[in-house]
């Protein structure tokens, strides 16, 4: 089963409320969101043997690639907004 087909209700309502191409990238968030609160919750267990109390250093880099992919997903959504795009009718 493909992204669309999975994500299908978030996609209509994201869509119908900011349009496509900000709604497609509103799930995007969401679905980084999710791997991140997955990725936290395994770097509780999986503690770094040269440093405990922190995650092993491929949980840290795995957190902050997601981070660093919704910041970006964030500021095209932002530049979006502000440059009032209107709902785009690009097909997927």
């Amino acid at each position: 089963m493909d992204v669309f087909e999975e994500r299908r209700e978030a996609l209509e309502k994201y869509e119908f409320m900011m349009g496509k191409a900000r709604g497609q990238l509103a799930v995007a968030l969401d679905v980084l969101t999710d791997a991140l609160v997955l990725v936290g919750q395994h770097g509780v267990y999986c503690h770094s043997a040269r440093t405990p109390g922190r995650p092993a250093m491929d949980v840290e880099l795995i957190a902050k690639g997601i981070t660093d992919a919704k910041e970006l997903l964030s500021s095209v959504m932002a530049e979006l907004k502000q440059n009032g795009a209107a709902p785009s009718a690009n097909a997927r």
